[in-house]
């Protein structure tokens, strides 16, 4: 039989959203950070699951977010079992780049995610206190940490980078039957039903992968796409394993890995 398959796309929080990226740390260990929730959503009695949406006051990160963020509603895609009080594999997509992609991938394979991350100290204390960059901000990162001689895994990104951190092993994809428009919501809500997208009003998702629980979540320890010397510089894994040349803003977009570089990728993956 064929190996799996896999596609990498870009998630998380970045610099225009909400204004700053998540840490990655000198071990190469890291924290996810969503972005902040940009559509009109359902109030808590219309939606499918009782819950409200979350705010960044409500995930369970290890630095203080700004004040002027702990009530922002927060996009929680992809989802993680026991990651941000959540316990399912999924992910949904409204880019018809993204999602025409995904709605390729099949049982088995893998469909990873990756986000642009900042070096800092292990005891980073946030992004500042009312608003990121702000004068409570700690900007403690890379340059700090080479002044002092903290050790920082050789493979990281001298100052921020783009890393894989996450993975899900594909149980099913919903996409359009006509290959157009958005998933049919009653079949995503039952496949799905705390993915954020069925939060918004209204439903936007071309395309929602249902991961396997057991096989999916966040890796242990980043794997760089970056070049150790320079973020912006991508590494092998991108030039050589997957579909995208590393040319130009190479982190913005989805690459897919064919069966030989996926099961490369996952022996690194492994290794991390």
């Amino acid at each position: 039989m064929p190996g799996p398959r896999a596609l990498a796309v870009n998630v998380a929080a970045n610099t225009n959203e909400p204004g700053f990226r998540g840490p990655v740390y000198p071990d190469g260990s890291f924290a996810y950070v969503p972005i902040p929730e940009s559509a009109a959503t359902l109030p808590r009695g219309r939606a499918l699951v009782d819950e409200p949406v979350p705010t960044y006051g409500d995930l369970d990160l290890p630095f203080a977010v700004p004040a002027v963020l702990r009530e922002t509603p927060v996009h929680a895609d992809p989802e993680f079992p026991g990651v941000h009080g959540r316990e399912r594999a999924t992910y949904g997509d409204p880019h018809g780049v993204k999602a025409g992609r995904i709605a390729a991938l099949e049982p088995g394979d893998r469909l990873f995610f990756y986000a642009t991350l900042s070096l800092r100290p292990r005891d980073w204390a946030g992004p500042g206190g009312e608003r990121p960059g702000d004068g409570g901000a700690d900007d403690r990162g890379g340059a700090w940490l080479r002044e002092r001689g903290v050790g920082v895994d050789d493979d990281l990104a001298p100052d921020w980078g783009a890393y894989l951190f996450a993975g899900i092993r594909v149980d099913r994809v919903l996409s359009p039957a006509d290959g157009d428009g958005v998933v049919d919501r009653a079949a995503a809500a039952a496949a799905a039903p705390t993915n954020a997208h069925l939060k918004r009003d209204p439903f936007d998702a071309r395309v929602v992968a249902v991961g396997d629980p057991k096989a999916s979540g966040p890796f242990d320890r980043v794997v760089p796409l970056s070049a150790p010397d320079a973020g912006a510089d991508a590494n092998p894994i991108v030039t050589d394993l997957s579909s995208d040349s590393g040319k130009g803003p190479w982190w913005r977009r989805p690459m897919a890995f064919d069966e030989a570089a996926t099961a490369e990728l996952l022996a690194r993956i492994d290794r991390a």
